[in-house]
């Protein structure tokens, strides 16, 4: 049992009697991206000058109207925020879909998978605060569906991280979420020591994972712990157009173990 600024917990392999609490914790965690995307897109300076001169020609074309300039303006906000809201919630829909359907199958059947949630004592009771999963790629087995859904993208600054020297088996760890009351109180750094012990366990040499631009919080933590960027792109499952001006890119980050 952990004890952190006053709060205990402890790490336990994910339970069917979890599914509820789970599927909306992780509901929660994903969607609250979307706000902090769009303010980050709105404020990128392609984006302001395109509402700067849609609001402009509304003044003009409503007859010096004020009303039609902030219409106008408030058309192109509403397209950003559908855009970076399409983008997370797809991709919700699509891991509620398939592999978080059936938790026990995809995961705690497979010896090459895991999934844990993080289980606090609040005010006498256990309540699940957290989560974590992990799925293992052995040779040239596909990653299969990850946030970005793309193979490919760009070199990013940080070091690289060779590949490996044998087969190429890794393992891939998703679906990191912590209630926001029980944030910074080390639940985020136990759940992904626990990814990494269970990759020491399976021989895996290497943990992935994709984080998208938004969660700054969350690339933060996973640097302290030792992953570092490999890759950044722009490529979701969304439609090319959404994520362009969406504006979220998605950064490969990985450890060695």
């Amino acid at each position: 049992m952990a004890q952190k600024h006053n709060l205990q917990f402890s790490i336990r392999e994910y339970r069917p009697t979890d599914g509820r609490v789970v599927t909306s914790l992780f509901r929660d965690g994903i969607l609250e991206h979307v706000y902090p995307a769009f303010f980050k897109a709105m404020s990128h300076p392609d984006h302001v000058g395109v509402a700067l001169s849609i609001s402009m020609a509304g003044y003009v074309l409503g007859g010096s109207s004020y009303f039609q300039a902030l219409l106008f303006g408030s058309a192109w906000a509403g397209l950003i925020y559908y855009c970076c809201h399409e983008i997370y919630e797809g991709y919700m829909m699509s891991r509620l879909s398939s592999d978080m359907a059936d938790i026990q199958a995809n995961y705690l059947e497979n010896p090459d998978n895991g999934f844990w949630v993080a289980e606090a004592d609040v005010k006498g009771q256990s309540k699940v605060v957290g989560m974590v999963a992990v799925m293992g790629k052995r040779g040239d087995e596909e990653e299969g569906e990850r946030f970005d859904d793309c193979n490919g993208g760009a070199m990013g600054a940080g070091r690289e991280i060779p590949q490996d020297a044998g087969d190429g088996s890794h393992a891939v760890m998703t679906h990191v979420v912590v209630g926001f009351p029980w944030r910074r109180k080390d639940v985020g750094s136990q759940l992904t020591r626990r990814a990494v012990d269970f990759c020491k366990e399976r021989g895996f040499a290497r943990l992935v994972l994709d984080v998208s631009s938004p969660q700054t919080a969350g690339a933060s933590l996973c640097q302290k712990l030792g992953f570092v960027k490999t890759a950044s792109h722009s490529n979701t499952h969304a439609n090319p157009w959404v994520s362009d001006l969406a504006r979220i890119n998605v950064m490969r980050m990985e450890k060695l173990i």
